[in-house]
């Protein structure tokens, strides 16, 4: 028994549907962790790629050293560090935005150079017609760079998506109990580990069909909205 859960485990099948119940509260910590990692990411991540393109130094290189460090160590090095170290000066934070706090800043340093990629990709010709047309360099920007590169990046992006949805179980480092740790402690409880550890599996299958039918939905929709691809 495990939060007031009992398993049957009188046959395979039985006991993968008396366990339904807590893998789904595991899985909804799951999806909660990717949906709000995710959104971490994106913002963070245009931030990063904004201050990046910068033409002064003094907040460019900044910037860019910062990123080269979050991709270039461990994701859970820095979840240790806002778990453990933070609440050495005072910053307590709850295990779960430790975790998707987390995963947005680890995988903030690759969106950023998806957008980058993105706003690269937008040809010179067109800020050159926005200036003609009087737009100022922040009006170019939302207007006219924003949507050109949007339906570019949304690929990568999904990309992305999945990538932090597979990295979640990393959480549990930081006491997160996600849908692979809450199967893990059934297995320990029952000395059975097919039956929770297929079923998470099957889950994680799922979830990245979805997700990366959503990404191809979007990626398809986008153009057809009249944002421009040249």
């Amino acid at each position: 028994m495990l939060f007031g859960y009992e398993w049957d485990l009188s046959s395979p099948l039985a006991f993968a549907i008396s366990i339904l119940p807590i893998l789904w509260i595991g899985l909804t910590v799951t999806i909660q962790a990717t949906v709000l990692g995710f959104l971490v990411a994106l913002g963070l991540g245009l931030v990063w790629a904004v201050l990046k393109a910068a033409p002064s130094r003094l907040i460019s290189w900044p910037a860019k050293v910062i990123t080269e460090f979050i991709r270039d160590t461990p994701l859970i090095v820095q979840l240790f560090f806002l778990y453990y170290v933070l609440p050495e000066y005072g910053i307590v934070l709850p295990a779960f935005l430790t975790g998707a706090l987390g995963l947005g800043i680890q995988y903030s340093a690759y969106t950023s150079e998806v957008y980058r990629a993105g706003i690269e990709a937008v040809g010179p010709d067109q800020r050159e017609a926005a200036r003609a047309l009087n737009f100022t360099p922040a009006h170019t920007f939302t207007h006219v760079v924003v949507p050109q590169a949007i339906p570019r990046i949304v690929p990568s992006m999904g990309n992305y998506l999945v990538s932090i949805m597979k990295d979640v179980p990393v959480l549990s480092v930081v006491t997160v109990l996600e849908v692979l740790n809450v199967a893990k402690i059934v297995g320990d409880r029952t000395f059975s580990y097919l039956v929770p550890l297929t079923m998470v599996g099957a889950l994680y299958l799922i979830m990245t069909l979805v997700a990366s039918a959503g990404v191809r939905l979007l990626d398809t929709w986008l153009p057809k909205q009249g944002i421009p691809l040249k």
